[in-house]
């Protein structure tokens, strides 16, 4: 894969460059170059903001350097242009996953007030948020999204079952996990998972991954497809619980 991303703050990516998205680009997989955009700004004082028509607060990013910018890259007639944007799609795991699947991706990280209209209107066709919250730029929206799509593609965990019970992967919650030492401190692992009884522990983590979305994130079981075993689990659950 290759990610393109369009920055004011080319620096603050050298983040991707250790752990997993390191070893990543180590093997070839992904290919990320970062792009200072103010050198696409065609005016001697580099400029790229300028004061919004009408009137108001703040700077408004210009259309014609982030043009210039993704109009000088190689593109195929299916990359996807992304604009880091608060009005945006609410960033999903299942959003993670569509994009994982492609072979081009550019990311646009703004600052300022926002970006000029025409930017949004004729140029991506993306327009993402990693929440109902605003940050001073676009930056580490990119890199939490680059993060959650490059470790979906295949051979950069090493294992693809790796991250098939990630939470949210499944609509659900991921269940508790636990490791060595089976006791510490008198806390003690749930003799389930000791008991080497493959359908009882499996039957173990449905329920308790049930019972985390229940008890966490119950507006994910409005759109989740709960098959008949699991209306019967939560039932219960919910009987232990009230």
């Amino acid at each position: 894969m290759k990610i393109d991303i369009l920055t004011l703050f080319p620096n603050m990516f050298d983040v991707l460059n250790h752990s997993i998205l390191g070893k990543a680009k180590e093997k070839n997989i992904i290919n990320i170059n970062a792009i200072d955009f103010r050198e696409y700004s065609n005016n001697k004082h580099n400029q790229v903001d300028d004061y919004p028509f009408g009137g108001g607060q703040g700077m408004v990013l210009k259309p014609e350097p982030i043009f210039n910018a993704v109009e000088s890259l190689t593109k195929t007639e299916n990359t996807r242009i992304i604009l880091l944007c608060p009005q945006g799609e609410k960033f999903t795991q299942q959003k993670a996953e569509e994009l994982s699947k492609e072979e081009h991706l550019i990311f646009i990280c703004g600052h300022y007030e926002g970006y000029d209209e025409r930017i949004r209107e004729y140029l991506v066709t993306d327009e993402l948020s990693i929440g109902d919250y605003i940050l001073t730029g676009g930056e580490l929206a990119a890199m939490t999204i680059i993060d959650s799509v490059v470790r979906l593609i295949p051979d950069v965990l090493g294992k693809e079952e790796s991250h098939k019970d990630d939470s949210f992967s499944t609509g659900l919650l991921e269940y508790p996990q636990y490791t060595r030492p089976q006791d510490f401190r008198g806390m003690k692992v749930p003799d389930v998972l000791i008991s080497g009884h493959h359908k009882n522990i499996e039957l173990y983590r449905k329920k308790e991954s049930l019972r985390r979305t229940y008890l966490r994130r119950p507006d994910l079981l409005e759109n989740y497809n709960l098959s008949d075993e699991e209306k019967h689990i939560l039932e219960k659950i919910i009987l232990e619980n009230n």
